[in-house]
């Protein structure tokens, strides 16, 4: 960090940095917006980061530029990006309304209702699709191991236990239906 001095002001003075956000403010906000996906929130907020870094850089204003666009582009590129490594570094936040609508991992309630919903389900599937499910659902047998325990091919096992859980799809309650 450098210290200011006579020649060399701390700070970026107030009519230059009003002159730049009036020439470029627009154009570096439509740039930003795209980079944050139409986020009108994050991009203000990155556009205001970017002139505060314009106001705390007067010797930027002293480089080579014709103009100060490629330089606030660059700025304003390199803090959507490290924007967005911080978000993905966090897990998503949720927001009160989830939370009121998840149920309670201790209520026992809904997992009881789910299996007797499951249960009759099954219980409504043909004999030859309700074995298939149970060797290989509830017992944890392999295709190939409940083929053997059922005497039928392991083709047989798969395409019975594919329609079965289609048939348990249409009649389970809160399940989409897939064709």
């Amino acid at each position: 960090m450098t210290t200011a001095t006579a020649t060399t002001p701390a700070t970026t003075d107030e009519r230059t940095l009003a002159e730049l956000q009036r020439d470029h403010g627009p154009a570096l906000l439509s740039f930003l917006l795209g980079l944050t996906y139409g986020d009108q929130q994050r991009a203000e907020d990155l556009l205001q980061e970017t002139l505060v870094r314009a106001w705390q850089h007067p010797e930027a204003f002293r480089a080579p530029y014709e103009s100060m666009r490629p330089w606030l582009f660059t700025v304003g590129r390199r803090l959507a990006i490290d924007a967005r490594r911080s978000r993905m570094a966090r897990p998503t936040e949720i927001g009160d309304g989830a939370l009121a609508t998840t149920p309670d991992p201790a209520d026992a309630t809904e997992s009881a209702m789910a299996a007797l919903d499951v249960r009759a389900a099954v219980r409504e599937l043909s004999p030859e699709h309700r074995a298939v499910l149970v060797r290989i659902y509830f017992d944890g047998l392999t295709v190939n191991e409940a083929a053997a325990d059922l005497g039928i091919p392991a083709g047989t096992v798969k395409s019975r236990s594919h329609y079965a859980l289609r048939a348990l799809g249409r009649c389970l309650p809160g399940y989409p239906v897939r064709h």
